[in-house]
């Protein structure tokens, strides 16, 4: 089998990531300088041979997608496995405002976040979010042999599906680390996943950020 290659980029900066809220799927624009660092994304990738371009339907996302492959000319299709979590009855809070009222869950989610599902309707846990967007990696690693494919998505996705092409447990999620457009790149070859690059920022001018996100 011929070795598929992902570009995996985290959506620019959104209000709500400025504001530290979390958002997992209200769909919330991109700030001016999400699309700044989308642009200086799409600048890095302007050379490298790109063949299809898959998303998460929020708008983070296909704004991010759509600036990186418009040196391309490739459209942007989206997949609903590529969604953010949901953050059911934390969607739109601050972290602060999440632990007043769920202060135990709050403690559980930064830390073990295994067994963890968000309260209210729709709250996801995190071993779903990792099943779901696998499904869809196999499935582009199957249709896009001896292809590069970008895909943009979410934080708590990315995580998630880098966990499991190292063979990590989710509770290592924490451990890593995923800025506002960073880019990943791993590969897939007869059953088999390995990481090229990860969390790369040098396309904003920086080794590493220092910023932490705060609603997630």
């Amino acid at each position: 089998m011929a070795t598929t290659r992902f570009i995996l980029v985290r959506h620019g900066e959104t209000t709500w990531n400025k504001e530290g809220r979390y958002q997992g799927q209200i769909d919330t624009p991109l700030t001016p300088f999400g699309r700044q660092q989308g642009q200086l994304a799409a600048a890095a990738l302007k050379d490298v041979p790109i063949d299809a371009c898959y998303a998460s339907p929020l708008s983070r996302a296909v704004d991010t997608a759509m600036m990186c492959v418009a040196a391309h000319g490739l459209p942007v299709n989206t997949d609903n496995r590529l969604l953010e979590i949901n953050h059911g009855e934390w969607e739109g809070l601050l972290s602060d405002e999440v632990g007043k009222t769920y202060p135990e869950l709050l403690v559980q989610w930064k830390t073990t976040v295994v067994g963890v599902t968000m309260p209210g309707p729709g709250g996801e846990d995190i071993t779903a979010v990792r099943d779901r967007a696998m499904a869809a990696f196999r499935e582009l690693a199957a249709k896009h042999q001896g292809q590069t494919v970008l895909v943009v998505a979410h934080d708590a996705v990315n995580k998630a599906v880098l966990c499991d092409i190292l063979d990590i447990d989710l509770t290592h999620f924490w451990q890593i680390k995923q800025d506002n457009t960073c880019i990943n790149v791993f590969e897939y070859q007869d059953g088999k996943w390995r990481l090229v690059l990860m969390n790369s920022t040098t396309h904003l001018g920086f080794l590493y950020s220092g910023i932490e996100q705060k609603g997630l």
